[in-house]
């Protein structure tokens, strides 16, 4: 079972669109669910001490909504870049345990709970992406390490 929280909603409708494609093609592969949290209240120019205090009000947040038992792996790019067999081999060993729950952060990213609380954090790359397109990403190199799973080709 995969969980992915994210926190905000995807807004435009193309990366509404590509989410709800990759959704689609997992289903039968694996289960697969997605929560999307309510990103902490920040005014228009936050101080350093306010996005730290909204990070930490998300961090209690999502960290409330882990499953008990469940792996949580944090999305930062304090994380390891791992090639997609690596990823897939990474994927199946956590799935194996039970549920395997994908942290992505609001735009000021995760907090350091929720870092720590993660026993794998994970980096889609050195740059840095919107969270909406990081969820479309990440759905779609979910969907690729399950048809290597599988056994099943899937185009590079």
């Amino acid at each position: 079972m995969f969980q992915l929280l994210c926190f905000g909603k995807l807004k435009e409708p193309h990366y509404r669109a590509a989410a709800a494609e990759y959704t689609k093609r997992l289903q039968g592969l694996c289960r697969l669910s997605v929560r999307e949290l309510e990103p902490a209240y920040l005014p228009q120019n936050p101080s350093d001490k306010e996005i730290r205090a909204a990070l930490d009000k998300e961090g209690a947040l999502l960290l409330r909504a882990v499953p008990a038992g469940a792996t949580l792996c944090a999305l930062c790019v304090e994380g390891a870049a791992l090639p997609t067999e690596e990823f897939a081999n990474r994927v199946q060993e956590f799935d194996t345990r039970g549920t395997l729950v994908f942290a992505i952060g609001s735009s000021h990213g995760l907090s350091d709970a929720v870092k720590q609380a993660a026993a794998w954090r994970l980096s889609l790359s050195p740059m840095t992406f919107p969270h909406e397109l990081a969820q479309v990403v990440l759905l779609e190199q979910i969907y690729r390490a399950q048809m290597l799973a599988a056994g099943r080709s899937y185009h590079k």
